[in-house]
């Protein structure tokens, strides 16, 4: 069952890397007593990942916080590893959180996986953006077309 306005975050635990190595991030951690802006990509580096959903958060990310947003953060079903190179590659580092969820377990736990198994590239996470305060999804954006319409920084920004 898909993850619906109204609904409390799963409990899910994520890798995160920080200046003294990899640790562990439960979704308490990251999101009681927060408001937080999630955004979530089928693939770190993939084309419309990298260059059109990832750039609208970086770029708008002052104005996001200036809404009210405690912390801004991109969860993908890649590895800790690859998501901090994504970080680093992408001006993100410092400004988004990323959340790697190499075993798909929050993806599951929410309803939002994707089957890339036919292009080799397993099962993933759909491409959504959402508003969660305290635990709680307050909006919820899924895309049902390709490319970044209703998830990216842009929409998000609006609905603050």
């Amino acid at each position: 069952m898909t993850i619906s306005v109204g609904d409390r975050l799963p409990d899910a635990k994520f890798r995160v890397m920080t200046p003294d190595g990899v640790v562990e991030k439960s979704t308490a951690d990251i999101f009681a007593g927060k408001k937080v802006v999630l955004f979530a990509v089928p693939g770190a580096f993939t084309p419309t990942c990298h260059r059109n959903h990832l750039p609208g958060y970086v770029e708008q990310e002052a104005a996001i916080k200036a809404k009210g947003v405690d912390e801004i953060a991109v969860v993908s079903v890649n590895d800790v590893f690859v998501m901090d190179a994504w970080s680093k590659a992408t001006g993100g580092e410092g400004k988004i959180l990323f959340l790697a969820d190499g075993a798909g377990l929050f993806t599951q736990a929410v309803g939002l996986t994707l089957d890339l198994v036919p292009a080799g590239l397993g099962l993933r996470s759909q491409r959504y953006s959402m508003i969660v305060e305290d635990g709680v999804v307050t909006a919820l954006n899924i895309e049902d077309a390709p490319g970044v319409n209703v998830s990216g920084a842009a929409a998000v920004l609006d609905m603050l």
